[in-house]
């Protein structure tokens, strides 16, 4: 059995990146496949908050928002610790660029997995989706992924999501940092 410092033995996994990387969708591919709890963090803080994040972003503004959803994180991170069980959580988009989030999960000994994933098809899978409220033009989104690449380049792991979800988790499996028992 590995020693209690070795990544092997985490049990909790936060996917970072862009909109559009796959974080809530490969985040529960990911947790099927390892028997694991899954956490939406958008979800959490919608549910919590009684409305959707673009109205949040809206009637609140963005340093509000992002105080709700540091505290909301607090709260998932602690719920999995708890639990004793594996989580997958899929952080939002602007989550790990928040200094004190960064923190929480570093506390966490969270397994931080930056979605890579090219900026066009980024911008293709957003295209249409209309509740991103950070998403308004095309020049807008490329200056946003600009300045949120040198944090996602800053997590621990990064593994390629442009490939359908199963093979995006089967990616994160072979990276060999999470404990492979099923709950």
């Amino acid at each position: 059995m590995p020693a209690a410092s070795d990544p092997r033995n985490r049990r909790l996994i936060a996917l970072t990146g862009f909109m559009g990387a796959g974080k809530t969708t490969v985040g529960r591919a990911l947790a099927r496949q390892m028997g694991w709890h899954f956490t939406d963090l958008d979800t959490r803080i919608e549910q919590d908050a009684g409305l959707d994040i673009p109205a949040l972003f809206e009637r609140l503004g963005e340093p509000q928002f992002r105080e709700i959803e540091r505290n909301v994180l607090g709260q998932a991170l602690g719920e999995s610790r708890d639990r004793h069980r594996g989580t997958v959580l899929a952080l939002g988009g602007g989550t790990f660029v928040q200094p004190a989030s960064i923190e929480l999960l570093r506390l966490a000994d969270a397994a931080v997995v930056w979605l890579e994933c090219p900026l066009e098809t980024l911008l293709a899978r957003c295209a249409t989706v209309t509740n991103r409220p950070l998403f308004r033009d095309e020049t807008g989104f490329r200056m946003l992924y600009a300045a949120r690449l040198p944090y996602y380049q800053s997590a621990a792991y990064r593994v390629d999501s442009s490939a359908e979800p199963q093979r995006v988790a089967a990616q994160i499996l072979a990276l060999g940092i999470l404990e492979q028992v099923k709950v």
